[in-house]
């Protein structure tokens, strides 16, 4: 039985709206349609559903408007009602392309200046909607999260700070640091994973991967990437091998301890397809160096999968690279921004998300559990098995229908 088939029998607990805030309206606009065809589908297969105030409309979008005064104060305005409504907030805070002026001068927006407007949405709607969540991909501040000496507690702060505002549950893919949870015991936080999503991009990208430890093997960066390393080869039946950074502790550069040296632990890649996964690409040094370092022990093919690109530093280092042989794909989600110019690359590859957020939204506003949208060991195992017996890979029609 599908999810959707699941649904079917359990009225949502209200109708439905999703909010976002400014830099959010593509992903927003795309989660929205793909809600608007699921719930159309549902209604031609359940006529009951179509009583449902609100449960099949045009659009879940809500009427919103994020403005500036000349001094770069903002505020928020709701423009219909969210009375009762199960209102989701689509916040993607490292939108670096929005831009406002302040006493006539241009400014970019920071995540500061997006996690305010995120608060600015919440207080609009005046404590009036039956339950508000959060939708934010790139968890807030998730790089400090802990303490080790005498700095800033931004994430947790942020968390408290939004379950203090009446947030019922925060939604986030690939968290720095999970276990940040903690500080938020009392309000729902989901941590999703786009495994499943950059196993159709892989295949995609190159259909004659094969999966086994002989051909293929999963390569964690860092100490940190290593719990989903290990889940992506597990599920895969492939070999696993993980670098460790050597840093500089007696200095800091862009905030952080700069990496000495890059050391493997793992059997040899020489001639096998590999791929790199992450949470995040930042600058991309360190993500290039791993490259480096595998390309130099005879791998062959060097995948580089990443929930976040941002980029940082720009493109320049990541271009030599390819024109260099040093990776054949990058994959990243397209749950933050990416610009232009990154579309355009011939090494880029997306992992789809819209969908498998749209059926995360849709299982949550029928009160539904997450945990069968959350785990997708099974539609992995099954994608392998058809590509053992030679069948296509699930088109996006049936996708849509599994999560």
């Amino acid at each position: 039985m599908t999810n959707t088939d699941k649904q079917e029998k359990k009225l949502p607990v209200a109708p439905l709206k999703i909010a976002y805030i400014e830099g959010s309206k593509p992903i927003a606009k795309q989660v929205n349609s793909s809600l608007v065809k699921m719930r159309k589908a549902i209604g031609i297969r359940d006529k009951s559903a179509l009583q449902l105030a609100g449960y099949i409309e045009p659009t879940y979008l809500l009427d919103t408007r994020l403005s500036r005064y000349g001094t770069g104060e903002g505020r928020a305005i709701i423009n219909e009602s969210v009375r009762g409504t199960d209102l989701y907030i689509v916040a993607d805070v490292m939108n670096y392309s929005v831009s406002y002026k302040v006493v006539g001068r241009t400014n970019r927006m920071s995540p500061d200046n997006h996690f305010q407007d995120l608060k600015r949405i919440i207080s609009a709607a005046n404590g009036k909607a039956h339950r508000i969540s959060v939708i934010m991909p790139f968890l807030y501040e998730s790089r400090q999260h802990k303490r080790s000496g005498r700095e800033s507690l931004d994430s947790p702060l942020a968390l408290r700070e939004l379950q203090n505002y009446g947030v019922s549950e925060i939604i986030t893919f690939d968290a720095h640091d999970p276990s940040v949870r903690n500080v938020i015991p009392l309000c729902g936080f989901d941590n999703f994973m786009p495994t499943y999503q950059f196993l159709r991009a892989l295949l995609k990208a190159a259909p004659d991967l094969r999966f086994d430890s002989g051909h293929f093997m999963v390569i964690s960066p860092d100490e940190g990437a290593l719990n989903r390393a290990v889940y992506f080869s597990n599920v895969l039946g492939a070999d696993i091998g993980m670098f460790y950074k050597r840093r500089d502790y007696s200095r800091i550069v862009d905030g952080k301890n700069p990496i000495v040296a890059h050391e493997f632990l793992g059997d040899s890649v020489e001639g096998k397809d590999c791929v790199i996964i992450d949470d995040m690409i930042s600058s991309g040094g360190s993500m290039l160096d791993v490259c480096r370092q595998i390309k130099s022990r005879g791998a062959n093919r060097v995948f580089i999968c990443t929930t976040f690109g941002l980029f940082t530093e720009g493109f320049e280092g990541f271009d030599r690279a390819y024109q260099e042989g040093l990776f054949t794909k990058l994959i990243t989600t397209n749950l933050c921004y990416r610009s232009p110019e990154l579309l355009k690359k011939p090494y880029y590859e997306t992992a789809n998300m819209y969908k498998y957020l749209a059926s995360i939204i849709n299982t949550l506003n029928h009160d539904e559990t997450v945990n069968n949208v959350k785990s997708t060991t099974h539609k992995i195992q099954k994608m392998l098995d058809k590509i053992n017996h030679g069948s296509p890979i699930l088109d996006e029609a049936a996708d849509l229908e599994n999560h």
